[in-house]
């Protein structure tokens, strides 16, 4: 308890007191005097208090009863500095916050930037695959087909047959020669990539 009522009246006088075998802490002296005084404020506690609550004329005044004009002007300064040094204090850590949100926005562009441009090589990197396979695909359509020969090519020449020598006499007569040489064709392309010859 003591302990809990130091910081609120830090700036007092604290005495505890035995009433009935109960204990109580009071700023003020207890009533039948055997109280025990636990703290003694000074007059620089009671000025800062009462600055500290905002009480700046009764400071003033408490000052000027007891003739510390001096220390009150010290104790309003060294409030003035403390305020002072806590608004820049604040002001740097939300200057600081706001470096620290800026830079953050700039790594965001930047890796969004990063993505996009990751994203466009990709796209241009298949882009120029479908090209090359869409040209090969049309040269390899633009060369002329090869037919397989028939099965007969290769094969001996015909046996010689002879005619009725009574209206032909001697001659013999024989079916062309067969070339050997490949038949290309015109091929067109028909739906679905096929091909026609």
């Amino acid at each position: 308890m003591l302990l809990a009522a130091a910081p609120t009246a830090g700036a007092q006088n604290i005495y505890k007191c035995t009433q009935g075998g109960q204990v109580a802490y009071t700023d003020h002296p207890c009533p039948n005097g055997s109280g025990e005084l636990l703290h003694q404020a000074d007059d620089t506690e009671v000025i800062d208090r009462y600055l500290r609550l905002g009480q700046d004329e009764l400071a003033k005044r408490y000052a000027q009863s007891r003739h510390l004009e001096a220390l009150y002007q010290q104790r309003v300064d060294a409030r003035q500095q403390a305020m002072d040094e806590k608004a820049q204090r604040d002001a740097d850590e939300a200057y600081a916050a706001q470096q620290r949100a800026e830079e953050a926005q700039q790594q965001a562009l930047a890796d969004q930037a990063a993505a996009q441009a990751a994203e466009r090589d990709r796209l241009q990197a298949e882009n120029t695959a479908l090209r090359q396979q869409n040209a090969d695909y049309q040269n390899q359509l633009s060369q002329p087909v090869y037919n397989a020969p028939p099965a007969y090519w290769g094969a001996p020449p015909y046996p010689r047959r002879h005619r009725d020598r009574d209206h032909d006499g001697d001659h013999d007569h024989q079916p062309p020669p067969v070339s050997d040489k490949p038949i290309f064709h015109p091929c067109k392309q028909l739906a679905g990539g096929r091909t026609q010859c």
